[in-house]
């Protein structure tokens, strides 16, 4: 999982392809949480808290863009 300062540094359609193979893993891990096969449930935790942190970036970028065009 990467860090929040590595996350900064990167751009927001790297940020959108990231969030997108987040989306699948969180996916796979819940069908196996869901069958029984889960091997490390702390994955799921540590998935979702990426995506958060990938949504509050994008959503903080969008919010800088959309007040210097006012």
């Amino acid at each position: 999982m990467s860090k929040t300062s590595e996350l900064r540094g990167r751009s927001a359609e790297e940020l959108n392809e990231e969030l997108l193979k987040l989306r699948r893993e969180q996916f796979n891990l819940r069908m196996q949480r869901a069958t029984g096969q889960m091997a490390r449930p702390d994955q799921f935790t540590k998935v979702r808290r990426s995506i958060a942190r990938i949504k509050t970036l994008l959503h903080e970028r969008d919010g800088a863009a959309g007040s210097k065009g006012k």
